[in-house]
């Protein structure tokens, strides 16, 4: 199955300031350091990242020993992750830590970072020290999930996913976790039903090429060649779907159409190793 992994980038930089700014009460809205923060927040919003740092650092060095300080610099690390640099925004998280050890969002943000620069082990441990704080973190739970899944700790990704689920059990990430693992440790029939709400919620042609190989894989080929017309209608220029048709091709012993799947799989960028081992005799 093709990993959903390199797609967790995509959604690590984000950001919680609805959950985590200091609240503004009506006696606060002519404090400068309030409307800086609400103007940090507006631009982050409107994704204007230099100028939501520059309103940020306004805001802490206004009142320096604000407690709310840490929130909004644990917000100034992400914003420096958006503007690509992640050394400094690496360097900010740690201030924020060494202050406050026990602080979760910091450790957390600070987690997603290093994933992002490929910092495994660092964003691991800072996974694992969210969870240590806040065992029911659904977004710890998520992305330690994912890393000990594709790290090959099946069991540790069953418990954050199982863990996730009592959590958020609607969440489009939760389908897509449980859909990963089942697909992954032969339990096609289980990914199932969590990839067909994923595609409902999400459709992307990683999703749909993982539900196809799963009906191929139970040998559902009627539904194994709806999905990937559905998903081909949608994504014409996408691998993993032409691969996949080229394996029902193969199994519905329509060879030259296989054959011609499997050149234009190749063509749009599938490893020519793994397509053209469908045509090797099979014990």
């Amino acid at each position: 199955m093709k990993s959903f992994f390199k797609y967790i980038a995509s959604a690590l930089i984000v950001f919680f300031c609805a959950d985590t700014a200091v609240a503004i009460d009506p006696e606060s809205e002519e404090d400068p350091y309030f409307i800086l923060m609400g103007e940090a927040q507006k631009a982050i919003e409107e994704e204007k990242y230099e100028e939501a740092a520059a309103r940020l650092i306004d805001a802490i060095g206004i009142e320096p020993g604000n407690p709310a300080n840490l929130i909004l610099k644990s917000n100034l690390g992400m914003v420096y992750s958006c503007l690509g640099r992640d050394s400094l925004a690496i360097a900010t998280l740690d201030d924020v830590t060494n202050q406050a050890p026990n602080m979760s969002a910091a450790i957390l943000n600070r987690g997603r970072i290093k994933l992002k620069i490929n910092d495994n082990e660092g964003a691991y441990n800072d996974f694992c020290r969210v969870i240590e704080i806040d065992s029911v973190n659904a977004d710890a739970r998520y992305f330690r999930g994912m890393m000990a899944l594709y790290g090959g700790n099946k069991s540790m990704a069953e418990n954050d996913f199982k863990k996730l689920e009592q959590i958020q059990p609607t969440r489009t990430r939760t389908f897509a976790a449980l859909g990963t693992l089942y697909s992954m440790t032969g339990r096609e029939r289980q990914a199932v039903g969590y990839l067909t709400k994923l595609i409902e919620a999400d459709p992307t042609p990683e999703y749909y090429s993982t539900l196809a190989g799963c009906y191929l894989v139970l040998e559902e080929l009627s539904e194994a060649s709806s999905l990937i017309a559905e998903g081909l209608k949608r994504f014409g220029h996408d691998p993993e779907l032409y691969y996949y048709r080229a394996w029902l091709n193969r199994d519905r012993f329509r060879l030259d159409d296989a054959h011609e799947d499997a050149r234009l799989a190749i063509k749009y960028g599938a490893d020519p190793t793994h397509v053209n081992a469908l045509f090797k005799k099979r014990p």
